[in-house]
């Protein structure tokens, strides 16, 4: 298929659209689980990237459609119901975080990527607070934007599944059942993004053992991507929200400062 390159030749965006029609990283196809046909939609205004990330989720075996700014894809969001949404965040007429405050504020709870140029830790940190499930800077590779997508799909999977026996990690108060991806908190449920369960699973099944932030966003992670470490602060700031809205009194996870993060042990 062609598409247009004389706009962002010698750019990022360029080299971005290269690494995404390249084809799968050597090795990647056979390590990955295999994942079900997703219905995937990229809401990019740049047409000749929609145009190379819609290629690599379709060689990947989804279907993929695109819109090209924030009002059309949230009016595709209502009508087609995709499994997950890969989101630029300029865009015209409605920006993307904007777009994903607005959908979780209805209480839909699609999987949100969010994708940009822009690497600063405040807009991640903004991101992340507005409820989007991960943010992936531009350029990055197949394989990284892959295993987020599929990361994301296999936990609404997981979460579709009937009940059935559970491997739980249990820290006192603190349940978290890694094959649903589901915590609570005496009992209560807690609603977490895939990364902040990821990270409350690392602490709790650690309990009083300090975790570094890199050694956090690893076990979180589990990609090869480059993200800066002090994200787990907000990670951790969000996690710390969410308990203490269904328990005022939650002070498990504690700061070391200059070391990272630890839960109490109960």
């Amino acid at each position: 298929m062609n598409r247009p390159r004389n706009a962002l030749r010698g750019t990022d965006e360029d080299d971005f659209i290269d690494r995404c029609t390249a084809g799968p990283v050597s090795g990647y196809e056979s390590e990955a689980p295999v994942i079900p046909m997703a219905n995937v939609l990229v809401i990019e205004d740049d047409r000749a990237l929609a145009e190379a990330l819609s290629i690599a989720f379709e060689d990947a075996g989804h279907k993929v459609s695109a819109a090209h700014d924030g009002k059309d894809g949230l009016q595709r969001i209502e009508r087609d119901r995709p499994d997950v949404v890969i989101c630029d965040v300029q865009l015209p007429r409605l920006d993307g975080f904007s777009l994903c405050r607005l959908l979780r504020e209805r209480g839909d709870s699609v999987p949100f990527l969010l994708l940009t140029a822009r690497d600063g830790d405040i807009d991640q940190a903004l991101g992340l607070d507005l409820g989007a499930d991960d943010y992936v800077v531009k350029p990055a590779s197949t394989r990284v934007l892959l295993a987020r997508v599929h990361a994301l799909l296999r936990r609404q999977a997981v979460r579709a599944q009937p009940p059935a026996e559970t491997s739980s990690v249990v820290a006192g108060a603190l349940h978290i059942d890694r094959h649903r991806l589901e915590a609570r908190w005496r009992g209560a449920p807690i609603e977490t993004t895939l990364t902040e369960i990821r990270l409350l699973e690392a602490l709790a099944a650690r309990p009083g053992i300090v975790l570094s932030r890199a050694r956090l966003l690893e076990l979180a992670r589990g990609d090869d991507s480059t993200v800066d470490d002090r994200l787990v602060d907000t990670y951790i700031r969000r996690l710390r929200r969410k308990l203490e809205a269904v328990d005022p009194a939650f002070d498990a996870i504690e700061t070391v400062i200059g070391a990272g993060y630890r839960l109490r042990a109960p």
